[in-house]
């Protein structure tokens, strides 16, 4: 896999992309170890059914504090994220949140409780997004995700990235994909994690990945423009290479 300049000005570079035989066969090879896996089938399931579902507030929200608390913290299935996440009742859902006259209090009572890092700024985070999903962010939101329902592309998931991390509080080019990737939303457009940041420096990515970098929109899309080349050279959906890396990290 390389990169090639095909067009430089003063202002800008343009990229392409050089997908080689090997890069697609490395591709397939995880991808028939992982088929089978419970992860891949149900990212599979969520993320191309023949119809996607109509997104409701109540769901958003889960999704929006999901996007948070995964954040910088460990998250793999046996983890304090996965752990919160699973429980019942889950104390964060949005009529819980909604209902508290100090959510902020209430949401870092319940994160520390459940050993998660960061609790007084996570908090804060989800007192403010849904204040202001309540005086109006929420009707936006609606229209961009009924977009992306409707339209199916990958500019159209791109589009709704870019709102979720310039309204709501604490949400970057990763973690906005992180929403949309656990709505089902998304195929072409995934967080870069670092599991697959990983596996991307060790596949010999062109350009050695930083989680630090990576919080630089233009620099995420630089990538991500590489990682949807190489699949669509392989013929897979990004949200099915990344659920096959995921797995892969998690039964080693």
């Amino acid at each position: 896999m390389a990169q090639e300049v095909s067009e430089s000005e003063a202002q800008y570079v343009r990229i392409t992309w050089r997908i080689y035989a090997a890069d697609v066969r490395r591709v397939k090879d995880l991808l028939r170890e992982q088929e089978d896996e419970p992860f891949v089938e149900q990212r599979r399931a969520r993320n191309l059914p023949p119809r996607e579902k109509p997104v409701f507030k109540a769901r958003f929200w889960r999704a929006l504090i999901m996007g948070l608390v995964t954040t910088q913290q460990p998250s793999g299935p046996d983890g304090k994220v996965s752990r919160l996440l699973r429980s019942s009742p889950f104390p964060l859902t949005f009529n819980r949140c909604n209902a508290q006259d100090d959510l902020r209090s209430y949401a870092e009572t319940e994160i520390r409780r459940a050993g998660l890092r960061f609790a007084n700024r996570l908090a804060e985070m989800i007192s403010t997004n849904l204040e202001q999903m309540n005086d109006g962010l929420w009707r936006q939101t609606r229209e961009v995700l009924e977009n992306v329902r409707r339209a199916r592309t990958q500019q159209a998931e791109k589009q709704a990235a870019e709102f979720i991390a310039r309204e709501y509080k604490g949400f970057g080019p990763k973690q906005s994909r992180n929403v949309l990737q656990n709505l089902g939303l998304t195929r072409f457009e995934i967080p870069l994690d670092s599991r697959l940041t990983k596996w991307l420096n060790d596949f010999g990515f062109p350009v050695k990945l930083s989680a630090k970098g990576l919080g630089d929109r233009h620099y995420y899309d630089f990538v991500s423009a590489g990682v949807q080349a190489l699949c669509e050279k392989a013929g897979v959906f990004p949200c099915i290479l990344d659920a096959a890396i995921f797995s892969s990290f998690d039964r080693e």
